[in-house]
C-alpha cells in the first residue's frame, strides 16, 4: 500500500553547520530530511552564533539559501540580553524560541519577568515555541493566558505536563503540543543499554509517561510529531562529557508508520501529526506538487549504514520498522527517488519568505 503525504514538516530540528559544521551541515541534514520524507524543516536558534540578532539571523539564512536541499524555516531566539527590541523588525522567520529549562548560555531564560517581556514584544501573528518542563509549563501558560499568543510546547515528555496542557486546551488557550519519537519509542529503561546515545533534553521518562504520550497522540491532544533532530559526532557522544541530543529526521516516519501497522495510531492521525497540523499552526500551505509517497508495508531494520545524516548513528538502531520513502516531490520537482537525493545545494527555499 502506498500512502501520499502532502508536505511533511518537522518544526523542530537542530541542523548545526556554522560554528558546529563538524557535527553536521545544512546540506547533509536537509539531504537526510528529504530521505526521511520531509518537504520542510524548521531550524532552532541555538547553534553558535545563536540566532538572537539580525546579524546572526542573516548569516544563518544566507548559509541555508546556499546549501539547503529541502525547504526550510528558522526561529529567532529569545536572549537574556533583552533582545526584544529587535522583534519589531523581524520577518522571514517561523517563530520565536524561548528556552525556559535545561539549556546553557544566554538562551536560558529562568526569570518570569524576562519571559514576559519577550511575550509582550513578539508580534501577534507569529508562533512562540517554548522549551518548558514540569512546573515551568504552568508559568508559561500564565503568559499565554495574559497575551493570547499562539505557543507551541516542544518535546512534551511527561503525563503531568500533558495534564497541564489538556486543561489549558479545554480553557481555550492558544497552544499546541509537540512530542518526539524518542519519547514515544524509548524510556529510561533504555538508557543503560544506549548509554550516551540516549542522552537528550528532556531526558527519557518512565513507561507510564510513555503510555500517557501515546494516549495523547491517539486522542488528538498532541498536535505534531517533531524529531528534535540534534546530531553530535560519536567522538563527542563517547567523550567524558557527552552532549545532549539525538538524530531523528530519517527515522521519524518509519517509526510512526510502524505504530500504524501495530494499531497504536490511525493513518488519519499520522497524516495530521506529520503534515496538516503543522500547516495550520504555522500558516503555511504546500502546493499540490509537494508530496511524499511512502510504501507502508515495506519492512526493514534501522541501520546506521543506511543513514545520510552526518553523525552516522541512531538511538533506534536495530529496531524493526515499516515504511519506505519511495518518492519525494517539492514544488513540482522530484527530489528523491527512494535511493538518491536528486537536487543540488541551494534548491531549498525559505517557506516564510526572504
Amino acid at each position: 500500500m502506498m500512502l501520499k503525504l502532502r508536505g511533511m514538516v518537522d518544526p523542530h530540528v537542530h541542523m548545526r553547520d556554522l560554528a558546529w559544521a563538524h557535527k553536521a551541515t545544512f546540506a547533509s541534514e536537509t539531504a537526510a530530511a528529504i530521505a526521511g520524507g520531509y518537504w520542510a524543516v524548521f531550524d532552532m536558534p541555538n547553534t553558535p552564533p545563536n540566532s538572537t540578532s539580525h546579524t546572526a539571523l542573516d548569516l544563518k539564512r544566507e548559509a541555508l539559501a546556499k546549501n539547503a536541499l529541502c525547504d526550510w524555516g528558522v526561529y529567532f531566539g529569545a536572549s537574556q540580553e533583552d533582545n526584544w527590541g529587535e522583534y519589531a523588525h523581524i520577518s522571514g522567520v517561523c517563530g520565536l524560541k524561548i528556552y525556559n529549562n535545561a539549556t546553557t548560555g544566554s538562551l536560558l531564560i529562568e526569570r518570569q519577568d524576562k519571559r514576559e517581556q519577550h511575550y509582550r514584544h513578539w508580534p501577534e501573528n507569529q508562533v512562540i515555541a517554548v522549551h518548558a518542563e514540569g512546573q515551568t509549563v504552568l508559568e508559561i501558560l500564565d503568559l499565554v493566558r495574559k497575551y493570547r499568543k499562539l505557543t507551541h510546547f516542544c518535546h512534551i515528555s511527561t503525563a503531568e505536563e500533558l495534564r497541564f496542557l489538556k486543561t489549558a486546551k479545554e480553557e481555550g488557550l492558544p497552544i499546541s503540543i509537540g512530542v518526539t519519537p524518542h519519547h514515544l519509542c524509548l524510556t529510561e529503561e533504555d538508557a543503560a543499554r544506549l548509554g550516551a546515545l540516549a542522552l537528550m533534553k528532556p531526558e527519557l521518562k518512565t513507561r507510564a509517561d510513555q503510555q500517557a504520550l501515546w494516549e495523547a497522540v491517539r486522542s488528538g491532544l498532541v498536535d505534531v510529531i517533531e524529531s528534535d533532530h540534534a546530531p553530535h559526532t560519536l567522538d563527542e557522544k563517547f567523550s567524558p562529557n557527552p552532549p545532549y541530543g539525538v538524530p531523528g529526521l530519517e527515522t521519524t516516519l518509519p517509526l510512526m508508520v510502524t505504530a500504524v501497522k501495530e494499531g497504536r495510531l490511525s493513518e488519519e492521525r499520522l497524516v495530521e501529526l506529520l503534515t496538516l497540523n503543522a500547516h495550520r499552526l504555522w500558516k503555511i500551505q504546500p502546493d499540490s506538487e509537494t508530496y511524499t509517497l511512502v510504501e507502508m508495508d515495506y519492512p526493514s531494520v534501522i541501520d546506521r549504514q543506511d543513514l545520510r545524516g552526518a553523525c552516522g548513528w541512531s538511538p533506534f538502531e536495530g529496531m524493526r520498522v515499516y515504511g519506505k520513502v519511495r518518492e519525494v516531490w517539492i514544488r513540482g520537482q522530484q527530489v528523491f527517488d527512494g535511493n538518491d537525493v536528486l537536487v543540488e545545494k541551494g534548491f531549498g527555499k525559505n517557506v516564510f519568505g526572504r
